[in-house]
């Protein structure tokens, strides 16, 4: 039956109905099933170092040649272990420049960096979430005076936000409402 449509009403009547009628479909919106072909939920990478304190955050560059910030600093102390942030495979371990450097290769296809570490894995090395791979270097890095650990991801050639993979992070989503709020 169609509220709206219906005659004769008076006015007033009619308008009330609008109402009832907008609000009953506002209501049946506001309280539907999670839809169906939702993704499945990404994977969650743990910190490489813990406790968690970022020293520095994502700060991608407008254009991929630009300067900026590919990854987070984690504020670590010289010997500390690193561990993985996910399972995978080690896909290089050895120094780059003048600091030692893990890549790792999750299943997801994602490529986690680690730096500056002394590597205790060689590339082809298999590992398992939150497995060391190495202890944080001494020595001056792009964190001096403080000590860090600088953790980049990447999804092919594009950088992505670590800490949007952190457990206990992730980027913000906002659901839909199941229960009235209570007052």
């Amino acid at each position: 039956m169609n509220l709206v449509a219906m005659a004769p009403m008076p006015r007033p009547v009619r308008r009330i109905a609008r109402l009832v009628a907008v609000s009953l479909a506002v209501l049946a919106v506001g309280h539907a099933p999670f839809p169906t072909d939702t993704p499945a939920p990404r994977p969650m990478f743990a910190s490489a170092v813990t406790p968690v304190e970022v020293a520095r955050l994502f700060d991608p560059p407008p254009q991929p040649w630009n300067a900026g910030h590919r990854g987070i600093d984690l504020v670590a102390q010289p010997g500390q272990t690193v561990q993985t942030p996910g399972p995978g495979v080690v896909t290089f371990a050895g120094t780059v420049v003048d600091r030692g450097v893990v890549t790792v290769l999750h299943a997801n296809g994602l490529r986690s960096s680690l730096e500056p570490i002394d590597p205790a894995v060689q590339a082809g090395d298999r590992v398992d979430a939150r497995q060391v791979v190495g202890h944080v270097q001494d020595g001056s890095g792009h964190c001096s005076p403080r000590h860090c650990v600088h953790w980049g991801l990447r999804d092919g050639e594009r950088y992505l936000n670590p800490l949007d993979w952190l457990e206990g992070f992730g980027p913000v989503r906002l659901l839909p409402m199941r229960e009235p709020l209570a007052n």
